[in-house]
């Protein structure tokens, strides 16, 4: 075993033991106690974790550089594939609109969650949480951008056009139809794009079943969240990086087309700046050419200049209240609710002072969900000032000092199940949400096929928990295996293929920061993305 092998296997092996072990710790204690506890336990655990890992990882690296090429042959002569090697795209999207057809039946109109209820409400000016979490530029103005403005506008134009022909549900059905459009092309056009790659035809036909019968897939196509177009646009965006880092003329028409691609990434996603803003700049240093570099610079410049003007021009001239500042501070907050919690008695009276001017202090302490930051952060005083967040921060920082231990544990616990393949906290929504009902909609699921619904919500439940395919929707393993995907390209050499992990990367660093742990929704676009990654993986090595 090569020296630079040894160390890549080593660092992996040890992420992994270390995961598990920090993971178990949290799942049984809430907190790093049971390893305290049971030290000699937790170590013996570790190493025999560590051993284990680094000779399965050993010998999959070997038989990932003993793997030959096979030749890209059809599989069968049968007319069903000949029709697939032809009309790939085609294909594909029939194949999973007949096997997504049961979901979009039995679902109809669409899947609404809390959050696109709320949207609908924020859209006919119906008053509602999040219009109350900031201070509003505009009282008659109640939309913000708490959630990306567009796909609320998006979402509520469709039920204004049903709600002006007199059937809601129809007009909630046309969001689902664009989104079933949406997601099904993406989809369709990775498998093609797979197939272009020359990859292994058993892979190419692996990934579209994947994208057919796996229930993730058909119940988030149903589902009217923000997350599933912006994951569309985070497939077409790792597609994007990997045609431009192979091609050294960067046409006009290009260039058209991946800012329209990163403009909508803005607009989908509040976030969606930082993952081009991580990912994009390193094609100045990847390629060669100033030309290249020049153009690369220039859509960089109207990128962020974009951004900048519509969060800062456009949304204000339309007296859209930009979102919370809170949004962004799941991790202090949880940080100060666990120390209040714990440490309450060194709690000064100052310090008391400056949380309650942003956290209601009396009820700090029980409102604390060390999973889940919304309970902690829906008290933010929305009036509060720069000073008093100034201030917040000292008390903050100076506590972080004493006991530096309740921060790392406030934090591992809203995050371990990211990391720690066995917490599953899967779940998605089905039921008929009465939230926008209340408000005169007419928004209903068919009573009649009730037991179609439950059948289709027992098998989506239950599919995490299967053995192996399980694993295909665990977070904590996707996550493991991007961690892998990075490993061996650098253990390869390939840094330049690093970008295309990139934008999954960043979404990932980006769920540490999300409020709550383990929650599919966030990390959606880089699951799905996933068969992407290693289908360029797989393209790389060989290369």
């Amino acid at each position: 075993m090569s020296k630079r092998r040894f160390i890549i296997i080593t660092i992996l092996s040890f992420l992994y033991s270390f995961f598990c072990v920090i993971g178990n710790s949290f799942v049984k204690s809430s907190s790093l106690y049971y390893i305290k506890n049971n030290f000699l336990t937790s170590l013996l655990t570790f190493i025999s974790l560590f051993v284990l890992f680094f000779i399965v990882l050993h010998y999959f690296f070997l038989f990932i550089e003993n793997k030959k090429k096979k030749n890209n042959k059809k599989i069968s002569k049968l007319k069903l594939f000949k029709l697939f090697d032809e009309h790939t795209f085609l294909f594909c999207f029939i194949v999973l609109i007949i096997c997504w057809l049961p979901y979009i039946i039995a679902f109809y109109p669409v899947i609404l969650s809390p959050d696109p209820s709320f949207q609908i409400k924020q859209f006919f000016g119906i008053p509602n949480k999040y219009s109350t979490y900031n201070v509003l530029l505009d009282p008659n103005v109640i939309i913000t951008n708490h959630h990306p403005v567009v796909h609320t506008l998006l979402l509520g134009s469709c039920l204004k056009i049903g709600n002006m022909i007199g059937n809601d549900n129809l007009g909630l059905f046309l969001y689902s139809i664009i989104q079933i459009t949406i997601l099904a092309s993406v989809l369709s056009y990775v498998v093609k794009f797979l197939k272009e790659l020359k990859l292994n035809t058993k892979y190419v036909i692996g990934s579209l079943l994947v994208f057919a019968l796996v229930p993730a897939f058909p119940i988030y196509s149903m589902s009217a969240v923000k997350d599933v177009i912006f994951g569309s646009l985070i497939i077409l965006y790792i597609i994007s990086l990997y045609k431009l880092l192979k091609t050294d003329n960067l046409k006009i028409k290009n260039i058209i087309k991946i800012l329209f691609l990163m403009i909508l990434i803005v607009l989908f996603r509040n976030n969606g700046i930082h993952t081009i803003l991580l990912s994009f700049p390193f094609l100045l240093f990847l390629k060669k050419g100033n030309h290249f570099r020049k153009k690369v610079l220039i859509i960089l410049l109207i990128i962020f200049g974009f951004s900048y003007s519509y969060n800062n021009l456009i949304l204000p001239y339309f007296k859209i209240t930009p979102t919370s500042v809170r949004e962004v501070l799941s991790i202090p907050f949880q940080q100060t609710a666990r120390y209040v919690k714990e440490h309450s008695i060194e709690v000064t009276s100052e310090e008391e002072k400056a949380i309650d001017k942003i956290l209601t202090y009396d009820t700090l302490a029980d409102r604390y969900n060390p999973e889940l930051a919304d309970p902690v952060k829906n008290s933010y005083n929305k009036y509060a000032t720069k000073e008093d967040l100034k201030e917040y921060f000292k008390v903050w920082f100076n506590q972080f000092i004493k006991h530096p231990g309740v921060y790392i544990e406030a934090t591992l616990n809203n995050t371990y199940g990211y990391f720690y393949p066995l917490k599953t906290s899967w779940y998605f929504h089905s039921r008929h949400d009465t939230r926008i009902v209340e408000d005169g909609f007419k928004y209903s699921y068919s009573h009649s096929l009730k037991g179609v619904r439950n059948v289709l919500s027992g098998f989506g439940n239950i599919f995490p928990y299967i053995p192996l395919i399980g694993l295909l929707i665990n977070i904590a393993f996707n996550a493991w295996i991007l961690l892998f995907l990075l490993f061996y390209l650098i253990y390869k050499k390939k840094y330049s293929s690093i970008i295309y992990l990139l934008p999954s990367l960043v979404l990932l660093l980006i769920c540490f920061a999300s409020p709550a742990n383990t929650y599919f929704r966030y990390a959606l676009p880089f699951i799905f993305a996933l068969p992407l990654n290693i289908g360029i993986f797989i393209k790389t090595i060989r290369e």
